[in-house]
Order: structure tokens, then sequence, then C-alpha cells
């Protein structure tokens, strides 16, 4: 495994601490009035989801994890796995639903996501920023409500639900954000 400098984090990278699998979510060098010059980090468990706060000495070095990143096709849940496929190669690649995560609510048939693989075993699934869904149900939108800011729940396709304006109506195609699954605007 290849070592680096803690002075060289990046947003994204995959840290092998301890037998164990973090990705850095944010990072920042911190000169405190005495003493030598430290890195903050906010970790997260690749595996649990686990968020931890991290404290390094400047220079210390720590090793990275190898992580394959793949653009992949999703095809179908079969009631136990999510398949998926590989674009490059086309072999087929089963996902459990604790590795997919959250990204079901928003996978469509068809879809592309990016798979992160180590050692060949998938960890999780990256999803892009946004994806568009169709609304599948929703209560109309009352007269005289459409001037305020109000929200009402709304269901799409994947069978998430989201909050929507109230002057959205079913069969509209929105888009939402796959980081918190807001409203984003119609398409």
């Amino acid at each position: 495994m290849a070592t680096v400098s803690t002075n060289d984090l990046k947003n994204g990278m995959v840290l092998d601490l301890d037998g164990q699998l973090w990705t850095v979510i944010w990072f920042q060098h911190h000169k405190p009035g005495k003493g030598n010059t430290v890195v903050r980090s906010k970790l997260k468990h690749v595996l649990t989801g686990k968020v931890v706060d991290r404290t390094f000495n400047s220079d210390t070095k720590v090793e990275t994890a190898s992580v394959d990143r793949r653009e992949m096709q999703y095809l179908y849940h079969d009631g136990e796995n999510y398949v998926f496929m590989d674009t490059d190669t086309y072999d087929q690649l089963n996902l459990a639903e604790d590795v997919v995560g959250d990204a079901k609510n928003y996978l469509l048939e068809n879809g592309v996501a990016t798979v992160a693989l180590h050692e060949g075993n998938p960890l999780f699934i990256d999803m892009p920023t946004s994806v568009e869904l169709e609304i599948t149900y929703t209560e109309p939108g009352l007269q005289g409500d459409r001037s305020t800011g109000g929200t009402k729940p709304a269901t799409v396709e994947t069978g998430l639900q989201i909050q929507v304006p109230l002057f959205i109506t079913t069969g509209e195609r929105v888009k939402v954000d796959t980081r918190d699954g807001s409203y984003l605007g119609r398409v």
C-alpha cells in the first residue's frame, strides 16, 4: 500500500488506518498559537458509515487504500441483490443492499452510477449529485396556495417520498439532490 503525508490529504481519499478503510470527508491544516501544525480531519468509515473527527500531527505518514472506481449501469433488483454491469467489460456484479445503501432511492433501471471496489470487493456507490425522477403520486395543490413557499409530500418512481412545491403535479419530472433528497426543480 502507498503512504502519503497528512499534508497531502484530499477530500474523497480513502485511508487504511489500523486495517480499516476511512474516506476523508473534510480536512483542515491548523496552526495553534504554540506547538506544531496539526491536520484536523473528518473521516467516514467506508463500511459502517460512522463519522469521526481525527487529528494528525503535520507530516505524519498514513497508508492509502487503492480504490478502483468504475462506471456501472444498474440493471435490476432481484429481491436480494442489486445487479450492476460494468460498462467497459460487460461483467455483471451483484451488490448487497447494505453496500447500495441510500443510493437505492435514486437508482433507475439502466441508470449509471460509480461503484467503488477495493481488492475486488464492492465498498459503496457514488451517485451523481442530482437525478431526474418522475412524480408518481402527490396531492393536488389548493387554490391560493401557489403564491406561498409551501411544500407537500410527493412519491417518486423509486418509492422515495420527497417534499415538493405546491404547484407540482403527478406525472411531472423533477430534479432531486441525491445527497439529501431535496427537490431542485422541474426538468
